[in-house]
């Protein structure tokens, strides 16, 4: 059975590389995760709640993708120990391939300790990472790319994704169409380096980051502005928080998906990478556009009214 593969970044959960997601905001590969009631005032303050949670653009997607019943691999970096442990242990829990996992000499498992003050919502987080070195082209070189029908990229050392984007697409041009792998990559930084990834891929992921970034005030008008940066056909897709999310192809038509709120917004960390995941699940499975955007908007509103992931869907998706 073909899958999906989300190539991630350096110690990220899940994101793709068969059908695929990858990196994180950050990277972050754990998450810990401390509530307290009001604001910090005092020395020592008591917190209601505490846990690890594993994180990371790839690992979010990769586990909303098994919970919607899609098979899945991730592809990312980790150095040895036992955040790595905690990572890929949880990620086995969700029957994730983990084959293509590259274990790093250098560097550590980049962690993320988010501070909630549930009365008021914020959240500060602290941000660890010990230069953990990103997936290589080299190292994708050992991808069997037959065993996938869809590659998702995160955008991080975009110099070296280009290659393993060129590589895909000399695999395209020996297959018949019915065997060709799509492609997603996801523009979430605001960095330059990483626009020239914007070329690549049938479906774009823009991020309401990097359109403000370029100046862009809302979807619609970033997708107009942008679309002709993407490679012929593809389409662009850009979230904009409790707005919704707006999508644009090649008949130049603006399509549009109101956002799904919950009735009590409990936890929304993931909740892009459930969007940008549920997305992707609906275009493998032949829904439109139109289909994919709602249904994407609708899972991740699921998932901002529970913490973590399980219990999104019902059952999977078929």
């Amino acid at each position: 059975m073909q899958a999906q593969l989300y190539l991630a970044g350096p110690g990220s959960g899940v994101r793709d590389a068969g059908a695929a997601e990858g990196g994180a905001r950050s990277a972050f590969p754990a998450h810990f995760l401390f509530a307290f009631s009001r604001s910090l005032s005092r020395a020592l303050e008591r917190c209601l709640s505490q846990r690890w949670q594993r994180g990371g653009n790839a690992s979010n997607s990769c586990t909303v993708l098994s919970l919607l019943g899609a098979p899945c691999a991730f592809m990312g970096s980790m150095a040895p120990g036992h955040v790595a442990d905690f990572v890929l242990d949880d990620l086995r829990r969700y029957s994730v391939d983990l084959r293509y996992t590259v274990f790093q000499t250098t560097g550590s498992v980049p962690i993320a300790t988010v501070i909630i003050n549930e009365a008021s919502g914020s959240r500060t987080i602290l941000y660890y990472d010990r230069s953990l070195p990103d997936v290589s082209a080299t190292d994708f070189e050992k991808v069997d790319l037959t065993q996938f029908k869809w590659i998702h990229i995160e955008g991080r050392n975009a110099s070296e994704q280009v290659k393993m984007l060129q590589r895909i697409d000399a695999h395209n041009t020996r297959q018949p169409p019915e065997q060709k792998i799509r492609v997603s990559v996801e523009v979430e930084k605001p960095q330059e380096e990483l626009f020239q990834l914007f070329g690549y891929g049938d479906v774009v992921f823009v991020s309401k980051d990097v359109a403000k970034h370029l100046g862009f005030q809302s979807a619609g008008e970033a997708l107009r502005g942008l679309y002709g940066r993407v490679r012929k056909g593809a389409v662009l897709v850009c979230a904009w928080a409790e707005e919704g999310a707006d999508a644009l192809g090649p008949d130049g038509k603006l399509i549009h998906s109101d956002a799904f709120p919950p009735p009590r917004v409990v936890d929304t960390l993931g909740a892009g990478d459930t969007f940008n995941a549920s997305v992707i699940f609906s275009l493998s499975q032949g829904r439109s556009v139109q289909e994919a955007l709602r249904f994407g908007c609708q899972v991740a509103g699921k998932k901002c009214g529970q913490q973590g992931f399980d219990g999104i869907v019902s059952e999977p998706v078929r």
